[in-house]
C-alpha cells in the first residue's frame, strides 16, 4: 500500500471539475493506498481572497469531499493550516530550491504576467507544495498534466535534501489520472470558478439546467439542422463522463444527422448529471445540518497528520544539525 497526498483549494462548494479531474479519483484510491487528502487554504491565500469567506469556504470544501466519498475511516482529511509543520518545512526547503527553477514553472510565469506587483508566495507555492508531500514522505501524487512540472520539482528538491543531509525522502511519482482537462461551460478555459464557468455537484437539477442551457457546444452547429461533430463538442465530452454508452452513442449519431438540437442534447445531459449528483446532494445536506461532525472530521484527520508531521521534522531537524528542543531532547533520551 503506497502513501498518496492529494490537496484541494478551499474554493467552496466542489464543481464538476474538482470531481472529474481529482476527487472521484481519491474515492477510488483511498480503497488501495494510504491517503492525505488536504484543504490547502495556504495556498488559497497567495492571490486575492475574501477573508470573511475562507473558513465558509473550507468547511463547505470538507463537506463535498465527505459527501462525494472521502470516507475518514480510510482517508486521513485535514486542513492545511492545522498542521504547522507544513509551513516550516517549506521554509527548509527554500534553502535548497534554486530561484531560476521556481521562475521556469510554467504556472508561475502564466500569473505573474497578469499581476503588476507579482508577490513572493506566488513564486514559492510550488516550494510549499513540495513541502505538503514530502512532509508525509508520499511516494505518489495523483495530478493533472499541468501539475507535472511542479511534482518534478518535488523530486528535485528531495535530491538536494538527500544529497546534502542523508537519504530520507522518497522521490514521489507523479499519477497522471484517466481524465483529460475537464474544460468549463464556455468550452474555451479549464473549468474554474472564478472564470464563473462551473456546475457545482450539490446544484439542484433545475440549477444545473440553467447553467447548461447557455453552454458552448459545437461551433459548426449555427441552427437546428446543421450537422454537427460530437468530438469536438465540450457537452458531448460531459457526456461521456455522466451518460450510460448507449446514451453516448445516441448523442453522437444524432448530433451527426442534426437529429436532436443542441438544446436536446443539454437536457438529457442535464437529468443524468443531476441523477449522478443526487445521493452527493442527499449525503451533503445531512452534513450541513450536523456541522459539529465535520469538525470532528477534520480535527481528527488533523491529530493524525500531526503525528507523521512531528515525526518527520524531527528527523529534519537531527539531520540538519539543530539544536533540539527540550522536549525533544528528553523524549530522545
Amino acid at each position: 500500500m503506497g502513501r498518496i497526498f492529494s490537496g484541494i483549494q478551499p474554493s467552496g462548494e466542489l464543481h464538476i471539475g474538482n470531481y472529474l479531474g481529482a476527487v472521484r479519483r481519491w474515492v477510488e484510491l483511498q480503497h488501495e493506498h494510504e491517503c492525505f487528502i488536504c484543504i490547502v487554504d495556504y495556498h488559497a491565500i497567495t492571490q486575492d481572497y475574501d477573508t470573511a469567506m475562507l473558513e465558509a469556504r473550507t468547511h463547505e470544501m470538507a463537506v463535498g469531499l465527505l459527501a462525494a466519498g472521502i470516507d475518514p475511516d480510510r482517508s486521513i482529511l485535514f486542513v492545511q493550516s492545522h498542521v504547522l509543520e507544513h509551513t516550516e518545512l517549506a521554509w527548509v526547503f527554500t534553502t535548497l530550491t534554486p530561484l531560476g527553477e521556481l521562475e521556469r514553472m510554467t504556472q508561475f510565469k502564466d500569473k505573474s504576467q497578469r499581476q503588476e506587483s507579482v508577490l513572493a508566495g506566488l513564486l514559492l507555492y510550488p516550494v510549499l507544495q513540495a513541502a505538503d508531500v514530502l512532509l508525509y514522505r508520499a511516494g505518489l501524487v495523483p495530478v493533472g498534466e499541468d501539475q507535472v512540472q511542479h511534482v518534478e520539482l518535488m523530486r528535485e528538491v528531495a535530491r538536494k535534501f538527500n544529497a546534502r543531509f542523508g537519504d530520507y525522502f522518497p522521490e514521489p511519482q507523479a499519477m497522471i489520472g484517466p481524465a483529460k482537462r475537464i474544460l468549463g461551460l464556455d468550452g474555451q478555459a479549464k473549468m474554474s470558478k472564478s472564470l464563473g464557468n462551473t456546475i457545482g455537484i450539490l446544484e439542484e437539477p433545475e440549477q444545473i439546467w440553467q447553467r447548461l442551457r447557455p453552454a458552448m457546444t459545437d461551433p459548426a452547429r449555427v441552427t437546428r439542422n446543421d450537422p454537427g461533430t460530437p468530438e469536438i463538442c465540450n457537452i458531448y465530452a460531459l457526456h461521456q463522463y455522466f451518460s450510460p454508452p448507449d446514451t453516448v452513442q445516441d448523442v453522437a449519431h444524432k448530433c451527426r444527422t442534426a437529429g436532436w438540437g443542441c438544446l436536446d442534447c443539454k437536457r438529457v445531459l442535464a437529468t443524468n448529471m443531476a441523477n449522478a449528483f443526487a445521493p452527493i446532494r442527499e449525503r451533503a445536506a445531512s452534513l450541513a445540518a450536523h456541522p459539529e461532525r465535520v469538525r470532528d472530521i477534520l480535527a481528527a484527520g488533523a491529530e493524525k497528520a500531526r503525528a507523521v508531521a512531528r515525526d518527520t521534522m524531527r528527523d529534519v531537524r537531527e539531520r540538519m544539525g539543530f539544536l533540539p528542543a527540550a522536549e525533544e531532547a528528553r523524549s530522545g533520551a
